[in-house]
């Protein structure tokens, strides 16, 4: 099973997997590392990644982009509708409270939500991973922007559970990008931590997270962001200038045009990349409406004049970041960025400014967040062994929740989990009640999140709460964020209070009384059961969920009909062109019968015209049998003339085998001397009964025309080869025989000869014994 890490990210995403010891950065089919967040709708087929790119100019109206910017909107939402529509060429429609799209597919129009449109692109990029690793892909890590709410947060996973993904955690980018720089870190601090910026300017966001470092362990302290700061604010900014540029200097109004401002839009994204490492750069767009070509050339020097609003606006999260991690400039070690926009240099000079230190680049801007992604997904999986390493993330808005009070209680809300609460959490809540109740989760300050975006959160209905012995219930709920950053109610059970008898210790020293209680009664809470919880949330149902993923697996399989036709119709159309060339005074020319060769180009000639015509919109099935039909005088004309060429080459290695193996048996060499000689002589026999039979073959077929059937194969001749060897190699390859060892007779023992007695002397002294 692959363990995968996804970069959702706005303009293009990227996908990294766990494999070879390390994390390796995977290329889609077109072997680019970055896949084109889009999807397309054609006449046939839908077109994700790549295939939607080469759509975007020519097919704009049924071209979705921004998925990262409007997941988990609403069509009623103040920034979609004056923000995030200057962005998308196809119109917004409402679809039982959910943003939705309107365009056509398979000439006719149809609507799909949001949430559909990005299950697809995951469909695309578990393809990808499937593709690349060789291996199913089910379980991944999403990245996604840590100012995502509740809501966006439950529609990737909705998309996920769609697309038959299993997402084991929605990461928050910048602690991706942490867990990717602290766990390769051998010399991080055991007691002070380390306190490391991080800053990522994307396409279309800028978030700024302060995390601290201990050995095996990262804490994100704070974390602030502009989520309407990003390279593609610069992009508009030059698509305005040069819009009101191009209409003073060649008279055309290009923002009137949606294919003009695509291209525009384009050229200001290349242009702005080049002025990065250049003083100038020239822009050229060729056709851009009206058949008029146009030109312009801009300065560095002028670019960030334009964009003095822009990068004046950088320093706000920043001072932000770290007034809420409670740090100053001073104690923060180091400055790390990611994020393509970082590479503007103007950019760069703002944030170094700031910090009064270098900048540091260690990670791969563009990679970085997808590689701790990949890290992410194989430390949750059982399939690696990972370095222990700790996260604490942090959850960016407060949530509270509400209730209907009763006569004894005043209160009717409560903040759960405030600002900066770590992530995953759980909190208990008490409640005494005698009839069910409900929760109303929302966030605690709506001015926080994305404007328009509903600061609902949930409802969370507690049933079957009964009174207990004509009291209250005394209710405990269990309320939690989870490791995607949702909040769910996970449970709620009753206590109650009840009296337990427990012995009493004896205290060491004491004196003892007898007439001292044994036992004491204490008040003990005690779990009585558990409650049911109803859940309602933005989340999609489950009966919808599966209608849903069904719907995505017939157009999958819609697809890839259309693909496989594609394929069939291209090799037909192939194939026509390539034989009739050459046998039309080509290569195959000699190799078919004059009487078969004006019937078969007619032939020919008869299904190319037929392709263009009539069979221009025919199935798979029919264009594979046209290919066989055609194939069945074809085929054997291209067999003879490949063995014309291949049938030389096997005769000769079946001559240098012959030879060979003829040497190695007439051979007088003393590694050949064991062999019994009707062995060699069978060998010997085998080989001239193979040479006589390559040289009659040979010579019938030097009489034959090159048009008829062969008097001999190749795959007949290496046949020969094959049996010749298999026969002699064990003959010539017999091992020795092991000599004879003879042993020697045994010799009578020799007996030993008598010592002769020795006089025995008492050395030993008398001892006087008084």
């Amino acid at each position: 099973m692959s363990v995968v890490g996804i970069d959702f990210g706005n303009l293009q995403s990227v996908i990294a997997v766990a494999r070879n010891r390390g994390i390796d950065v995977i290329c889609n089919e077109v072997s680019n590392r970055f896949t084109p967040t889009l999807v397309s709708f054609g006449p046939k087929q839908r077109y994700l990644g790549e295939t939607a790119k080469t759509q975007e100019i020519s097919n704009f109206k049924n071209t979705v982009s921004s998925l990262k910017r409007i997941v988990g909107r609403t069509f009623a939402d103040k920034e979609v509708q004056e923000i995030e529509k200057q962005y998308l060429t196809v119109p917004l429609v409402d679809v039982n409270g959910q943003l939705a799209v309107k365009l056509n597919y398979k000439g006719e129009e149809t609507t799909f939500t949001i949430t559909q449109i990005f299950a697809m692109y995951l469909t695309k990029m578990k393809e990808i991973a499937t593709h690349e690793t060789n291996m199913p892909v089910s379980d991944c890590v999403i990245a996604i922007p840590a100012w995502f709410t509740d809501v966006q947060r439950r529609a990737v996973l909705d998309a996920s559970e769609i697309a038959g993904l299993n997402v084991l955690r929605l990461m928050n980018d910048s602690t991706a990008v942490a867990l990717g720089y602290g766990i390769t870190k051998t010399d991080l601090p055991e007691d002070k931590p380390r306190n490391v910026c991080f800053v990522d300017v994307g396409h279309s966001s800028y978030t700024v997270s302060i995390v601290s470092f201990v050995k095996g362990q990262l804490t994100v302290k704070s974390r602030a962001f502009d989520r309407h700061f990003g390279g593609r604010d610069f992009d508009r900014m030059l698509v305005d200038h040069f819009a009101a540029q191009f209409k003073t200097k060649y008279g055309i109004d290009v923002k009137s045009n949606g294919k003009a401002m695509i291209r525009l839009m384009a050229g200001c994204e290349k242009l702005k990349k080049v002025l990065s490492a250049n003083a100038e750069a020239p822009l050229n767009i060729e056709s851009i409406m009206e058949d008029r070509d146009v030109s312009s050339m801009m300065k560095r020097a002028e670019f960030e004049e334009l964009a003095q609003e822009l990068i004046s606006r950088v320093e706000a999260p920043l001072q932000k970041a770290l007034e809420d991690a409670g740090l100053t400039v001073d104690e923060i070690d180091a400055v790390e960025i990611v994020g393509g926009s970082t590479r503007i240099p103007a950019l760069k000079e703002r944030i170094q400014a700031f910090f009064g230190k270098d900048l540091s680049s260690t990670l791969n801007q563009d990679e970085a967040i997808a590689r701790g992604s990949a890290l992410q997904c194989a430390i949750l999986s059982p399939s690696f062994k990972v370095r222990d390493f700790s996260i604490q993330d942090i959850t960016n808005y407060p949530i509270k929740m509400t209730w209907q009070p009763t006569p004894e209680e005043e209160e009717t809300e409560l903040v759960v989990f405030n600002k900066n609460n770590t992530i995953p959490s759980t909190k208990i809540l008490t409640f005494y009640r005698s009839e069910p109740f409900d929760l109303e989760a929302q966030y605690a300050e709506p001015e926080s999140i994305p404007a328009g975006i509903n600061p609902w959160v949930g409802r969370f209905s507690i049933k079957k709460v009964e009174p207990i012995n004509g009291e209250a219930a005394c209710v405990k709920v269990k309320a939690r964020i989870n490791i995607h950053g949702v909040l769910t109610v996970e449970s709620a059970y009753v206590v109650e209070e009840v009296v337990k008898e427990e012995l009493v210790e004896e205290k060491e020293g004491a004196t003892e009384d007898l007439d001292a209680p044994l036992t004491r009664k204490v008040k003990k809470l005690v779990k009585k059961g558990d409650l049911p919880v109803v859940s309602a949330t933005s989340s999609l149902d489950r009966s919808l969920i599966n209608e849903l993923r069904e719907k995505e697996m017939e157009m999958i399989a819609s697809d890839k009909l259309v693909v496989d036709t594609e394929m069939a119709k291209n090799a037909l159309e192939e194939y026509i062109y390539d034989t009739r060339s050459k046998v039309n005074g080509g290569i195959y020319k000699d190799y078919i019968n004059p009487a078969d060769k004006e019937k078969f180009i007619n032939d020919l000639n008869d299904a190319e015209n037929w392709l263009y015509d009539e069979g221009d919109e025919a199935t798979k099935s029919v264009y594979a049998a046209k290919l066989a039909e055609l194939q069945v005088v074809g085929g054997p004309v291209i067999q003879r003339y490949r063995e014309s060429d291949a049938r030389p080459t096997a005769a000769r290695e079946l001559r240098e085998a012959i030879n060979q193996l003829m040497s190695q048996a007439t051979s007088s060499e003393e590694k050949y001397a064991h062999i019994p000689e009707a062995e060699k002589n069978s060998i010997v026999e085998k080989c001239s009964k193979a040479q006589t039979w390559i040289e009659n073959k040979e010579e019938r077929q030097s009489m034959m025309k090159k048009y008829e059937v062969p008097a001999i194969t190749s795959a007949e001749i290496r046949k020969m080869r094959d049996d010749i060897v298999y026969f002699a190699t064990p003959i010539l390859n017999k091992p020795k025989p092991k000599p004879v060892v003879v042993e020697a007779p045994e010799q009578p023992a020799t007996p030993e000869p008598k010592a002769s007695p020795e006089t025995k002397h008492d050395d030993s002294k008398d001892m006087d014994i008084d």
